[in-house]
């Protein structure tokens, strides 16, 4: 097999990632986040650490998550904000609906 013909008979990788009945992107088949995978990822751990935390991933899925990661890092990073926005808004929401002024607790 020449060059030519190895370049052709390469395909990208598909994402290894689905979105759940609650909208959340999941890897792999598995319960883990996209966003906890990046965002470990960004805290720096590698690859290899991030299986070693979450053993139901696997390396590879891990590697094509990040590998597209770094090639399209603003999609990503505006789904991370989103996500980030969401999370803080429901914050505010229940603290709101619940406030912790009555709880006392001892030093």
């Amino acid at each position: 097999m020449d060059a030519k013909q190895l370049l052709e008979s390469l395909h990208a990788p598909e994402l290894p990632l689905y979105v759940d009945k609650y909208g959340v992107i999941r890897v792999g088949g598995t319960r883990v986040t996209l966003a906890t995978v990046l965002i470990n990822y960004q805290l720096g751990s590698s690859p290899e650490c991030i299986v070693q935390s979450f053993p139901v991933l696997k390396l590879e899925d891990v590697y094509t998550i990040i590998a597209y990661y770094l090639r399209n890092r603003a999609v990503f990073d505006a789904y991370l904000e989103e996500l980030e926005r969401q999370a803080e808004a429901k914050r505010r929401f229940y603290e709101a609906r619940y406030p912790n002024d009555d709880l006392w607790l001892p030093l």
